[in-house]
């Protein structure tokens, strides 16, 4: 079975052709990058207009890379939640107006739901159950895959996401955006053990996250400095924030397995990029002897071959969508 799938949830407009939810036909990403790097970060408007310019393009390569027209796809894919609600208005719209056209099936899909399908494309041998960690800009939780399309939250972030805490650490200390990347490479030629940083907890709930008083206390930091005229080694401070960022992630990551009996492990979405929480969960899994996932750096990001990896479970599984269809900026993974 063959998936057109559409990912325009924020600032990258992407297509992909995607057969039995594990191989990649052909992917297409357009990236707005360079543009809200003026802005130091994504502007919601902006990013709707510029998906509305790219959408067709990328749709069209992404058969033309494929080699098929749409008697060869057997259904449409988009993601419809969660995101920037007039950006994926643009793929939702687009989606359904080729589903209308065509006649065929329309496949709505949630686009966490999407990062975690990432790592089916990459290891074919991965199948639930499994104890997943999903880290972006906008999420930090930990699922229970139960199954393809059942999943529950047991752990999730009260505050900024990991991602959001990341970018704007690395904003407060003049890194250009996305700043989680500057502030991991700047990280990797630190002294981790530089500066005391908190690691939040909530109590009563082992499992969630905070991040928004460790972002504060490191953002207190730099502005303290700069008001006494002390310039702060740049590298230690990203070493010693992405440290506490990461064990805070993996304290609740590995207690959750432990507490609920998983022994497969999961990374996903953007933040599974980062390096030193990639090695880390290596690292905890390999002393437990425990199974092992993660994505391809190609595959952290939003893309729109792991929205064709999710559609196909979602298709087979019954979820199909009418011409009804709305964007939600907000939808629990569940």
């Amino acid at each position: 079975m063959k998936i057109l799938a559409i990912e325009s949830s924020c600032d990258e407009t992407a297509a992909a052709v995607i057969e039995d939810g594990r191989k990649i036909i052909s992917s297409v990403v357009a990236t707005q990058v360079e543009e809200h790097k003026l802005y130091g970060g994504v502007v919601p408007e902006i990013a709707s207009r510029r998906h509305c310019e790219a959408i067709n393009g990328v749709v069209s390569e992404t058969l033309e890379r494929a080699e098929l027209d749409f008697k060869g796809i057997d259904a449409i894919a988009v993601t419809y939640a969660p995101g920037l609600i007039g950006a994926l208005l643009v793929g939702v719209n687009f989606a359904k107006g080729l589903s209308m056209s065509t006649g065929l099936p329309l496949v709505p899909v949630h686009h966490l739901r999407s990062h975690i399908a990432a790592n089916y494309l990459a290891h074919q041998e991965l199948k639930p159950p499994f104890l997943c960690l999903v880290v972006s800009g906008g999420h930090s939780h930990i699922v229970e895959v139960t199954d393809y399309t059942k999943m529950k939250v047991i752990g999730k972030t009260r505050d900024d996401a990991a991602g959001e805490a990341f970018d704007k650490a690395a904003r407060t200390m003049g890194m250009p955006y996305p700043g989680g990347i500057h502030l991991d490479k700047a990280a990797q030629t630190g002294d981790d053990s530089a500066f005391k940083l908190p690691r939040p907890k909530v109590d009563g709930c082992p499992y969630d996250f905070s991040f928004s008083g460790l972002k504060t206390a490191v953002i207190n930091q730099i502005h303290n400095a700069g008001q006494k005229g002390v310039t702060l080694p740049v590298n230690d401070l990203s070493a010693s924030f992405r440290k506490a960022v990461v064990d805070s992630l993996m304290d609740n990551f590995t207690r959750a397995a432990e507490d609920f009996g998983y022994k497969k492990l999961v990374l996903a979405g953007g933040v599974s990029a980062n390096s030193l929480l990639r090695e880390r969960a290596a690292e905890e899994c390999q002393k437990r002897g425990w199974e092992y996932y993660y994505p391809p750096l190609e595959l952290c990001g939003d893309n729109g071959a792991m929205v064709g990896s999710q559609a196909y479970y979602e298709y087979i599984s019954g979820n199909i969508a009418g011409t009804s269809l709305n964007a939600r900026a907000t939808m629990s993974i569940e």
